[in-house]
């Protein structure tokens, strides 16, 4: 059954909510920062502690990681043909890509390297989209120019510091996080046993591994857990790339989504977690598809959109990095 959008054409997001649980026991192990630790904050109305189980930088990069097959080093079947930007060393040896790399397209590995005509990444870019560094940006043109090269930029956000003095960029489209409500620290401990010299004499090496040592372990239990997704359709809109672009952006978007629900819930080694319901909030008209609906759709949309020509020939660009 073909994926119906139409319910979202007068609406500027699209908002999902998706309930969680641990897969197993009560406690989960929230995200930390350094010199922070776990994020901890009260609820609006003050009567609730929160806790953020896992920030915005971390779900853009987990909605992207469930899209990428490692061993084959390409896109997971559905999405292959979707255009990306490889890194090669001199050695013609994997380095890292767009989709994976900090930064993405901006990432310095990129935008440094050069391509097969030995025209560096960068000034290959600065013709496209900034010939004048004074002057209002053309937003559809980088659009344009984003879907041909690295697609996933467009719904991961795009931030082009080399090029019109920093103003090309692009917000994220598809951004997440996830929040506990009613949240209480588990503590618990345990120790570092050492069976050979576990004595007193040991232990002044313990920087190094010898010796018993103890420690402390915060885990966290909680009320109630939400993954939350929203959907900016009103920037994939403003793009001006045509139907076929706008669907399969949004297929793209929906498949993030219910493939990370599916397979990408095991944050962290204590944080295990499985879905309880899924629920569209805005637009409530719209139907979330399957994951199965979206992986026989996706390939026909890639495939429209590619019969536009505004897909790359070839669809992944080759790039090389030398220190």
């Amino acid at each position: 059954m073909p994926i119906d959008i139409s319910t979202l054409s007068e609406s500027p997001r699209l908002l999902i909510e998706a309930v969680l649980k641990p897969i197993q026991g009560t406690r989960f192990q929230p995200t930390g920062f350094p010199n922070l630790g776990h994020a901890i904050f009260n609820e609006p109305e003050g009567t609730e502690q929160m806790v953020l189980v896992e920030s915005s930088q971390s779900m853009a990069n987990r909605l992207e990681s469930v899209c990428w097959d490692e061993v084959a080093d390409d896109w997971v079947e559905p999405i292959k043909g979707l255009p990306l930007i490889k890194v090669v060393d001199e050695n013609r040896k994997p380095l890292t890509n767009s989709v994976l790399e900090a930064h993405r397209i901006n990432s310095p590995y990129i935008l440094e390297s050069k391509d097969e005509d030995k025209i560096v990444f960068l000034d290959f870019l600065r013709k496209q989209l900034a010939e004048r560094e004074e002057g209002r940006v053309d937003i559809r043109k980088l659009a344009r120019v984003l879907l041909k090269y690295d697609t996933n930029s467009l719904l991961h956000g795009v931030f082009l510091t080399g090029l019109a003095g920093g103003r090309l960029r692009l917000p994220r489209v598809l951004s997440s996080f996830i929040e506990a409500r009613g949240a209480r620290v588990a503590a618990s401990g345990g120790v570092k046993k050492d069976e050979v010299n576990p004595g007193k004499d040991a232990k002044r090496d313990a920087k190094r591994g010898f010796g018993n040592v103890p420690f402390a372990r915060d885990e966290w239990t909680c009320s109630k857990m939400v993954a939350y997704f929203n959907l900016d359709l009103r920037q994939i809109k403003s793009f001006g790339l045509g139907k076929n672009a706008e669907a399969l952006l949004i297929a793209f978007a929906l498949f993030k989504i219910r493939k990370f629900l599916s397979e990408g819930l095991r944050l962290r080694t204590a944080c295990d977690l499985d879905v309880v319901e899924i629920q569209v909030t805005r637009p409530g008209k719209f139907k979330l598809p399957s994951l199965d609906t979206l992986c026989k759709e996706l390939p026909k949309l890639i495939k429209a959109t590619a019969k536009e020509k505004m897909f790359n020939d070839p669809r992944v660009l080759m790039v090389t990095y030398r220190k």
